[in-house]
């Protein structure tokens, strides 16, 4: 083993320690963890696949994936961390990657979160999108086409499922973001947003 191998090892055992030290909605809405950050950071430079993007390291790169970390939250967290009428509650957030049929060179986005609701129960959120990687196989043009809601607990009563509504986002109100993979193992990956934000995901 070289010492790189040991020295990224050894960082993604602590970095993995602190980030599940925190409780859930601690991880994923802002705040401030600079050591989780410079471990990242650290990490950054030591990632085994230098182009995750590229269409050779899909096979590791596509599934789903839990996001236990966000530096400076989410979209969605970021306005629940705003006051509102009735406190809501993070359960888990989630990104899963597939291959959209007859576009090799995209890749189908699913982000989804489970949010608990006072007196109404559980909301699961989801927002599909495309990813198009750029050539250097590293960060990737993205935009979202739909978004779906469904009420999945109602009232504490489990296994009543509501019919999910989807809704497509017309297309003039689309928006492309850059979205950077700076990280990728074989259980482990990271994402930066446009203005830095750093992500956490775990299979």
């Amino acid at each position: 083993m070289t010492p790189a191998y040991t020295r990224r090892l050894q960082l993604k055992h602590q970095l993995l320690q602190q980030i599940d030290a925190l409780e859930t909605e601690a991880a994923i809405l802002p705040g401030e963890h600079p050591d989780i950050d410079q471990m990242i950071c650290e990490l950054e430079s030591l990632t085994p696949i230098d182009q995750p993007l590229r269409p050779e390291h899909w096979p590791m790169l596509l599934g789903s994936w839990a996001m236990v970390y966000a530096s400076r939250g989410t979209v969605v967290t970021r306005r629940i961390n705003q006051p509102l009428p009735l406190p809501v509650g993070i359960q888990r957030v989630w990104q899963r990657l597939t291959r959209p049929e007859g576009n090799g060179a995209a890749i189908s986005t699913e982000n989804g979160a489970v949010l608990s609701i006072p007196f109404l129960g559980e909301l699961t959120a989801t927002v599909q999108g495309i990813w198009q990687p750029y050539e250097e196989g590293e960060s990737a043009r993205v935009s979202f086409g739909a978004i779906s809601v469904q009420a999945t607990r109602i009232l504490g009563i489990a296994g009543l499922h509501l019919p999910q509504i989807t809704v497509p986002v017309l297309e003039f109100l689309r928006q492309e973001a850059l979205w950077i993979t700076s990280y990728l193992d074989e259980d482990l990956r990271f994402g930066r947003g446009a203005t830095g934000n750093l992500f956490v995901f775990r299979r």
